[in-house]
């Protein structure tokens, strides 16, 4: 180690003082850490070090970093470090790198009572219904407005939701409508190919699709589309705090922008649900007349007796309640999205989450209800 740097000075007892001398630059070179360390912890009676770095004439980063490595290990040696000898600017950068320490070292995770996550738990559920009962007030208020003529939001705007929920979609609906009936044809003929009456399969690809399959798959498709999409643009707008220009502005956003999702994604879903129950038939039909030899008029007969003017209608309505849940779910979740980059994926997962799992719920309710009418 170089004497003219560093020297050690024992003439108080159990105190070390570490005199620092001459230039101390990165592009110089700086003294080992390990031999300083050695040398400290050579002597077993030192509990403090102190410095002199009064003949320092130079230096940098390089000073603080050997510092730093040097505190450190004394740290670990229970050895006190008195920082007053140090230069005035390299004193303060070493306690700007205890704050920032302090902040980034990991917590130790501390186990909650069960009552107080049970709690905790409660008062969010509390909080998340109060936000969803605010939201469907102010998009009531909004609705009437639109209804008798006061809202304001752009026709432009509503046309390219419109096109974006519908046209846009058809491909993907089309694609998982066909293989949905496929499935039902292929799954009903393991069972009635039993008894030889696999003409029957009509009514089982028909009567689901039109009823309840076609709406649940077009929901779900829509779910992770649409209702995502709206999370992340109404997300990202209130990051960029475009939402709070609409406010200063006296625009509300609710009529400017969640009204025109909302009445689009009605319109529509029930249009794609109709379309969905139509090419799920289509997929059941081809496989039908073309893989399990059913004669095609037969087949076209059968759906025709089997799917009821009650299946369609009861097949619209899911379109219609899961297209409002859809849009709400969606534009909630992005108008109370927090103001960052994590924010906005976080709303737009629970946005997919929130839609689908209210769709599952929400078919369940209505079939009960169906069943308890006798429908």
């Amino acid at each position: 180690m170089p004497s003219e740097k560093i020297i050690f000075d024992y003439s108080t007892p159990k105190t070390l003082q570490i005199k620092l001398a001459g230039v101390w630059l990165m592009s110089s070179g700086i003294p080992s850490i390990s031999e300083v360390t050695s040398e400290l912890f050579g002597h077993v009676d030192i509990v403090q070090v102190v410095f002199d770095a009064s003949k320092i004439s130079k230096w940098d980063s390089g000073l603080v970093a050997f510092l730093l490595n040097l505190i450190r290990e004394c740290k670990k040696k229970n050895i006190k470090v008195d920082r007053q000898g140090l230069p005035e600017g390299a004193c303060r950068l070493l306690d700007l790198t205890d704050k920032v320490a302090e902040r980034i070292e990991p917590q130790e995770s501390k186990q909650e009572p069960f009552l107080e996550r049970v709690g905790s738990k409660v008062l969010q559920l509390k909080e998340s219904l109060l936000s969803l009962l605010g939201f469907l007030g102010e998009i009531t208020i909004s609705l009437n407005r639109t209804i008798t003529g006061k809202a304001y939001f752009r026709f432009n705007d509503f046309m390219l939701i419109l096109q974006r929920c519908g046209a846009d979609a058809l491909g993907l609906v089309s694609l998982i409508s066909v293989l949905v009936g496929v499935i039902l044809a292929f799954i009903g003929a393991i069972q009635l190919r039993i008894f030889g009456a696999q003409i029957y399969i009509a009514d089982i690809v028909g009567i689901a699709m039109v009823r309840v399959m076609g709406a649940v798959m077009t929901g779900i498709i829509m779910s992770g589309r649409t209702g995502a999409s709206f999370a992340a643009e109404l997300g990202i707008m209130q990051t960029n705090e475009e939402i709070d220009a609409l406010k200063t502005l006296g625009v509300n956003p609710v009529e400017f922008l969640v009204v025109p999702r909302i009445l689009a994604l009605v319109v529509m879903l029930p249009l794609l649900t109709l379309y969905a129950d139509f090419m799920g038939i289509l997929g059941g039909y081809v496989i039908s007349t073309g893989v399990l030899g059913i004669n095609p008029v037969e087949y076209l007969n059968h759906t025709q007796s089997a799917v009821k003017l009650s299946n369609l209608w009861i097949g619209l309505i899911h379109g219609f309640v899961f297209g409002v849940i859809i849009a709400i779910s969606g534009c909630l979740r992005g108008m109370n999205c927090e103001r960052s980059a994590n924010g906005v994926g976080e709303a737009t997962t629970s946005a997919v989450v929130t839609s689908i799992t209210s769709i599952v719920v929400a078919t369940a309710i209505i079939t009960f209800i169906c069943q308890v009418l006798g429908v």
